[in-house]
């Protein structure tokens, strides 16, 4: 898997169309990729994962209510090659979190450096880098589903130029919005990063 894939194949959404022929082929594949890329900008996340590892650069911000550092990181599911520094200094004092996400099926989404940690970072923008194998082992089903309804509503699209598909006369209007659709949005509630990672 790579890094923000498509999270729905063209074969995968022809069925999904009930599509038999060739004709949409190459309009189906733009399709695929703009709904997976909708879906992201809605998540503010990717679900693909970096074939290997790679150092990313992050900055570190103080909690005053619970009197620690922490670090907001791209999506972490293994620890397979990680590697924390700060200001070129190893960091191993830290716990990732969410602490039960690993048992969920989750990501890890921040690390929180420990009290009495001897690395600890000063707030400099950027000072910490980390090496990781990023991102998802597997695209939720939630997801694949979600790239399914958009895209199938991306399809339709044009068949729609003024935004309205359906017939006013047989009751079966609808107005397509410029966000993604209210499914999709209820399929991908629980995925929602409040930010993104810089």
């Amino acid at each position: 898997m790579a890094w923000a894939p498509d999270y729905v194949t063209d074969v995968e959404l022809k069925a999904y169309l009930r599509i038999s022929d060739t004709g949409d082929d190459a309009e189906l594949a733009v399709v695929a990729t703009a709904s997976s890329r909708a879906i992201d900008l809605h998540t503010n996340r990717q679900f693909g994962k970096v074939a290997a590892a790679e150092q990313r650069l992050y900055t570190a911000r103080y909690d005053h209510e619970r009197c620690r550092w922490v670090i907001d990181i791209d999506d972490l599911m293994t620890t397979t090659d990680l590697v924390i520094l700060v200001g070129g200094v190893a960091l191993t004092d830290y716990v990732k979190e969410p602490v039960n996400a690993a048992a969920k099926g989750r990501p890890w989404t921040r690390l929180v450096v420990d009290k009495d940690s001897a690395v600890v970072p000063t707030g400099e923008e950027y000072e910490v880098a980390g090496t990781a194998i990023w991102g998802w082992t597997a695209v939720p089903n939630s997801v694949k589903l979600a790239a399914r309804l958009q895209a199938s509503r991306f399809h339709s699209r044009r068949d729609s130029p003024y935004g309205i598909a359906g017939s006013p006369d047989a009751g079966s209007e609808m107005r397509l919005l410029s966000r993604v659709d209210p499914d999709v949005g209820v399929s991908l509630r629980s995925f929602v990063r409040p930010r993104a990672v810089a």
